[in-house]
């Protein structure tokens, strides 16, 4: 490999995850600069570096240095020095700053900042306080290369150094040797297999403890991460000898010891041991026990006045109840908690309004929540009352102590309400549910609404499913579809999916599925249907309507869709700024999704917005009324949402959905997935691509199997 020595002129490009780059280098002895490009966060400008890699041609920007590895080294210049400072490393000096520093001290510059910092103050505008912050800056930069040097003896990239410094502080190299699978824990972008080599390079032997504890501890993170709360000991000997490479009896040996040490924990059920992570333990434990204590806590409501107030509001609302819509009614006051559960058309909005109506006129203050802030937004404008995500009732800090998030309303400081009303339960996880019922108050009444036959929760558990088998908790399924609600062809086909049937899609242009047996043409006709079919029928493709996939890869999963959309819907031109990264463009007029909660900008996980302005500092986004800013090393809370999959999908409603189901997507091709998809259109449901898989995705009801004992818990008192 080559061997180039140089300065930092300008970055170019960096990704979000810090994963690709391109930056501007100035070699030594050279007036030309050169275009490297590497696989990992770039440098600061004004650091020399020293890059290893070799000459390429891209096809569209002609010859760059592609650089595999990177070393980098204070400047060591006037004008080196003068560009570090002026790139934003240090905190409280800009370009003018900079560069009045840097004419007074010239090279001796950094040595002044790191040795005399009290010498900052005999420049123009520097008092003690921002001679101090420049010092304090000064030295984390330091540290920071401490750690580099650290990472890249260790055979990591030293571009990790940031994120490490900011999770581990000045302690960031101690804990690193102690305990380097930590970093596959705490650190976004290195996983077990990365810690795992940097274990080997300090000494860690194949069958070290610390090893084998790591591998048994990432193996159920992963049963975790596929909606399990707890996993057979033979599943999980099975994982971790796989990923270590090791025989099963030293993991056995070893997880008993773990469990021994109560650092794992057990349940037998039918004569199997059952394995839990402590926080998935207790989350289901804690669970189990407050809803029984909340079940009980409850005094009844005088059912007399609840029938004159239910025929008052049926009356001003001109409705007519059936007979199980007033009977949910009459449970909830009677219970404690209730659950009421039923397909599209059976009426649970109509429920929750008047359930709303009859304790706000027995004088209950009552809240309304649901998991995501579509979802929130739907209950609202259903019940003409204000509704927020259990995440925002909660009072999320974003602040996370170990494995979980923490919340400012708990069992110590619960919610004020005499009954929460908490609506697309399906989404919610053990953990969520767990924080939830701490922070309810005994005596508070307990409404959870959804629909069973939904894809279930992202993460662990299966809590509304359980919750239902266990037949601890008084529920009502509606059944009945309503007349207005019979007359939609989409309610009919899902129910008919539901059931097992194939959907008739024949019979109106509601409801229709195009046949195409070639997974690419299938692409192509999405991308037609939302160039042109659409809008030529009056539906704006952004707004309107939005397609959807089973999974993220193949021609017809999310990714490839959302680039194919974004060239049809949002083609680049030379108004429009880009910001690129290693997996996507950003373009201004894209609709996008912020994938993860962010409590300082007020926005969660599954809203969607539009790019407004791309400018080198920041993404402007609208999410309906409200404008936010993005700094670029936040982009990896963004994707493009012209397609996304049916679970993001889960609490929308959308005028018309776009669907394929091929048969690359098999293994994803379930009832549950199909029947979620259906019932997210309000208008219009369009289908494509194979009738076998159509066929397959109908028929398929094996749901997958997941390990959690809520049920047994809650029926059987399982401490």
């Amino acid at each position: 490999m080559e061997k180039i020595e140089g300065s930092i002129q300008a970055v170019i490009f960096t990704n979000a995850t810090g994963s690709f780059s391109v930056f501007r280098l100035k070699p030594e002895q050279q007036s030309t600069s050169i275009t490297v490009t590497c696989s990992f966060p770039a440098p600061l400008v004004g650091q020399n570096v020293c890059v290893e890699g070799s000459w390429v041609v891209h096809p569209r920007f002609g010859q760059q240095f592609k650089a595999a590895k990177l070393k980098a080294t204070a400047p060591d210049s006037s004008d080196g020095i003068e560009r570090f400072l002026s790139s934003g490393a240090l905190a409280g000096i800009g370009p003018a700053m900079a560069k009045r520093i840097v004419a007074m001290f010239g090279k001796e510059t950094l040595q002044i900042i790191e040795n005399s910092p009290g010498k900052l103050c005999e420049v123009s505008g520097i008092g003690k306080k921002t001679a101090q912050k420049i010092f304090e800056s000064y030295n984390e930069q330091g540290e920071l290369r401490e750690i580099m040097i650290w990472l890249e003896t260790h055979g990591l990239s030293s571009t990790y150094a940031g994120r490490i410094f900011e999770e581990y502080g000045s302690f960031a190299i101690e804990i690193m040797e102690n305990d380097p699978y930590r970093l596959a824990h705490d650190i976004d972008g290195i996983g077990f297999l990365t810690a795992d080599q940097v274990a080997a390079q300090l000494g860690v032997e194949k069958n070290d403890d610390s090893r084998i504890i790591a591998g048994i501890n990432f193996a159920l993170l992963q049963i975790a991460t596929n909606g399990h709360c707890c996993a057979p000991e033979n599943l999980i000997v099975t994982k971790t000898a796989k990923l270590l490479n090791i025989g099963r009896e030293s993991i056995h040996t070893k997880l008993q010891q773990e469990i021994d040490q109560d650092h794992l924990y057990t349940e037998y059920i039918g004569g199997e041991q059952l394995i839990y992570p402590p926080y998935l333990y207790f989350a289901e434990k804690q669970t189990a026990q407050r809803i029984l204590e909340l079940d009980s806590s409850v005094e009844p409501l005088p059912l007399e006045n609840a029938a004159k107030m239910t025929s008052e509001w049926e009356a001003g609302s001109q409705l007519k109840l059936a007979q199980k819509q007033r009977e949910a009614i009459e449970a909830v006051l009677r219970h404690g908690m209730f659950i009421l559960t039923g397909g599209p058309g059976t009426g649970k909005t109509t429920v929750i309004q008047g359930i709303l109506f009859v304790l706000q006129h027995f004088g209950l203050k009552v809240l309304l929540g649901a998991p995501t802030g579509r979802a929130a937004k739907r209950l609202a404008e259903s019940t003409g009352q204000s509704a927020s995500t259990i995440h925002r009732l909660l009072e999320a800090t974003g602040i996370r102590a170990g494995d979980e998030s923490t919340f400012g309303k708990d069992s110590d400081e619960p919610l004020e309400a005499d009954a929460i009303i908490i609506d697309e339960v399906s989404m919610v996880d053990i953990v969520l549910m767990q924080h939830f019922l701490n922070a309810i108050p005994n005596g508070c009444r307990i409404v959870l609404v959804g629909d069973v036959d939904q894809l279930p929760a992202v993460g662990p558990g299966a809590v509304l499913k359980d919750m239902l088998r266990s037949g601890a908790v008084s529920s009502l399924r509606l059944e009945e579809i309503f007349r207005q609600a019979q007359e939609s062809i989409i309610i009919h086909n899902a129910h008919a999916i539901n059931a097992g049937r194939m959907p008739d899609y024949t019979s109106s242009s509601d409801f229709i599925f195009l046949e195409i047996e070639d997974d690419e043409t299938t692409a192509a006709k999405i991308v037609s249907l939302c160039k042109n079919d659409l809008p030529a029928a009056g539906f704006d493709p952004l707004t309107d309507a939005q397609v959807l996939a089973p999974m993220h890869r193949l021609p017809c999963g999310v990714s490839n869709l959302n680039k194919l959309l974004q060239d049809a819907l949002n083609s680049t031109s030379a108004e429009k700024n880009e910001y690129k990264t290693a997996s996507q463009t950003f373009r201004c007029g894209d609709k996008i999704m912020q994938i993860k909660n962010n409590y300082e900008k007020n926005v969660f996980n599954g809203d969607i917005g539009f790019i407004k302005a791309i400018t080198p500092q920041k993404i402007t986004v609208t999410f309906g009324e409200n404008s936010v800013d993005y700094q670029q090393a936040e982009t990896n809370q963004l994707m493009l949402a012209y397609a996304m999959s049916v679970h993001k999908s889960q609490g929308s409603e959308y005028k018309i959905i776009i669907l394929p189901l091929t048969n690359g997507h098999f293994i994803m091709l379930q009832r549950n997935l199909l029947y979620t998809a259906v019932t997210r259109a309000k208008e219009k449901v369009i289908l494509l691509g194979s009738k076998k898989a159509l066929y397959t995705a109908v028929q398929n009801n094996r749901t997958q199997k997941r390990y959690t004992l809520l049920a047994e818990r809650l029926a059987h008192n399982i401490n």
